[in-house]
């Protein structure tokens, strides 16, 4: 009986962390996500709340060197 739970408790465990963050994109896969889509390099990301939502600012220099900041909402 013992057995059975642990590998219904690990094939739990496998399936959840395999899903993804339940409550949207990380701050790291903002920071990829933008990089890539603006051709740019990250100089700082942080996740701050506007409006009583979280918000990804994520602040970049692109390849022409213009420095932007980009703000992903968190649960998008």
């Amino acid at each position: 009986m013992m057995r059975e739970w642990k590998k219904w408790l690990l094939a739990a465990v496998i399936a959840l962390s395999a899903a993804g963050p339940a409550w949207g994109i990380s701050l790291q896969e903002a920071a990829r996500k933008v990089a890539k889509e603006h051709d740019a390099r990250v100089l700082s990301a942080k996740t701050v709340t506007r409006n009583g939502r979280r918000v990804h600012e994520i602040r970049i220099v692109t390849s022409k060197g213009v420095v932007k900041t980009v703000r992903v909402p968190e649960d998008s």
